[in-house]
């Protein structure tokens, strides 16, 4: 599988060359651009074909965004970072949260839970400016599921590809949090528990742009900048109640992926 860890030298893009197409006003309207992987070759995958490949592809026990390395009940979810909580069978990784016995440091019960990411890991692989990310993924179901597909480092750096919550059954959360802009996409025909959907982002200096099974549906017209490059992560979460439901049974929630790219 193609991999490369960090960007090549010379490979961070101008404001100017980040997007030759002219910048666009909400809502879109008129023709659809052309691909976002025209012209780029495939830097990463992962299409879960094989058993993860921890310690030199994938971290799944600790990432710098959690306080305590594999949880973090300050960010309001209950996660418990668990590798053998990803499991691989016929080309689909599924992430599995199920009741812990750990106890978190505000005392509510935690959830073992999976998360991979790439930071930590000897191939270090980081996405760059101009790069465009990719995953096919089916929406979970169950009540406190929080799956999302974001880059992270040094926390100055995280675009979230997307976040979901069953509660908005119809809707995909997508953010910029380097140069802030977000919008709450929805399709019910498209969104919705059980779905399949290929989510994918085109980290642009001054424009970054979401697509959603290859229509292009947000431009946010801040961008990350030129020299961004951080750590790329697929997980799922599970929420605390503070801002969407927390799990109301101890069954457990699912959510799977068919795999992830990033072309450059």
């Amino acid at each position: 599988m193609p991999t490369t860890g960090g960007c090549p030298p010379g490979h961070y893009l101008t404001s100017t060359d980040s997007h030759s197409r002219p910048t666009r006003t909400r809502p879109l309207a008129g023709p659809e651009p052309s691909s976002p992987t025209e012209g780029k070759s495939l830097a990463f995958d992962e299409e879960f074909d094989d058993p993860i490949a921890f310690g030199s592809r994938w971290n799944g026990s600790a990432t710098s965004a959690y306080k305590y390395g594999n949880h973090d009940p300050n960010d309001t979810k209950l996660d418990w970072l668990t590798p053998s909580a990803i499991t691989v069978s016929d080309g689909t990784g599924t992430f599995t949260a199920t009741p812990s016995s750990h106890t978190l440091e505000n005392g509510r019960q935690a959830w073992n839970t999976g998360l991979l990411t790439t930071e930590g890991t000897t191939e270090n692989f980081r996405t760059c400016t101009g790069d465009y990310a990719e995953a096919r993924v089916q929406l979970p179901s169950a009540r406190g599921a929080w799956p999302a597909v974001w880059t992270w480092l040094n926390g100055d750096a995280e675009v979230d590809g997307f976040e979901y919550h069953p509660d908005t059954p119809n809707i995909l959360e997508v953010v910029n949090h380097v140069n802030y802009a977000y919008t709450y996409y929805t399709d019910p025909a498209t969104i919705s528990p059980g779905a399949w959907i290929t989510v994918g982002v085109h980290y642009g200096a001054t424009d970054d742009d979401w697509y959603l099974n290859g229509k292009l549906i947000y431009s946010d017209h801040t961008g990350v900048g030129t020299t961004w490059s951080p750590n790329i992560t697929i997980s799922l979460s599970v929420s605390d109640g503070t801002y969407h439901p927390s799990p109301s049974t101890t069954t457990p929630i699912t959510f799977k992926a068919d795999y992830v790219r990033v072309w450059r």
